[in-house]
């Protein structure tokens, strides 16, 4: 095997030591970008969501109904503005609600949507309302632009053979009624809800299931 010769040494040397600068300069830059890509990550304001459909049974109520809500609802603070607050709210919101439930007695399916305009969360749960905006011929004619109300907890990521530990809450039918004898009600009826009002998340998920991604409501903007 014949040796290199010193000039041959010295070429190879000199493209081995511009190489290693080469090669320095990249990490160096790669490391720079990835730290400011980071940054900005950290930087960037982060905002609450609720999203997923689940079907859910009601543990006061057995039947072999198929009730359903889709979530779709993204926090969108100070950005409706009301009289008195032209900043608005920092629970204001958007995205859409979406309901439906199989009557089983009637062998039909009633179905529902609203525009969010409210949500707060806590971690791994989420209150929100929305005003509907659309409602099947079979379904409640008097809900359209009515404001509902929701709520959901996020149990985590489900286990294969497991049930889910999600839940969702309204705020109708066993709640929010005003009783007989309530300011001289004398039937149940139905009461206003105001933003982000609901009840607890008290119906188990019994199929599919939400995510709640939290955020703390971020302070009033400056002037």
């Amino acid at each position: 095997m014949a040796f290199a010769s010193p000039a041959r040494l010295s070429a190879r040397s000199r493209k081995a030591a511009a190489l290693g600068v080469a090669l320095a300069a990249t990490v160096t830059l790669g490391g720079a970008a990835a730290g400011n890509a980071a940054a900005a990550s950290d930087a960037a304001p982060q905002r609450a969501s609720v999203t997923g459909s689940a079907e859910f049974g009601l543990p006061y109520w057995p039947d072999k109904d198929v009730r359903s809500f889709a979530f779709d609802a993204h926090a969108k603070p100070y950005s409706r503005p009301l009289a008195g607050l032209p900043s608005g709210l920092p629970t204001d919101a958007e995205g859409t609600v979406k309901v439906s439930h199989y009557v089983a007695a009637l062998g039909k399916t009633m179905t529902a949507e609203g525009k969010v305009d409210c949500l707060v969360t806590g971690p791994g749960v989420a209150s929100l309302t929305a005003v509907m905006t659309k409602v099947s011929p079979d379904g409640p004619q008097d809900w359209v632009g009515k404001r509902l109300g929701f709520s959901v907890l996020d149990g985590g990521k489900e286990k294969a053979g497991h049930k889910s530990k999600d839940r969702v809450g309204f705020s109708w039918a066993a709640v929010n009624v005003l009783r007989d004898g309530d300011k001289g009600a004398k039937e149940p009826v139905s009461s206003d809800v105001g933003t982000c009002m609901s009840s607890a998340p008290y119906a188990p998920v019994t199929k599919g299931g939400y995510t709640v991604r939290h955020a703390e409501l971020p302070p009033v903007p400056k002037g």
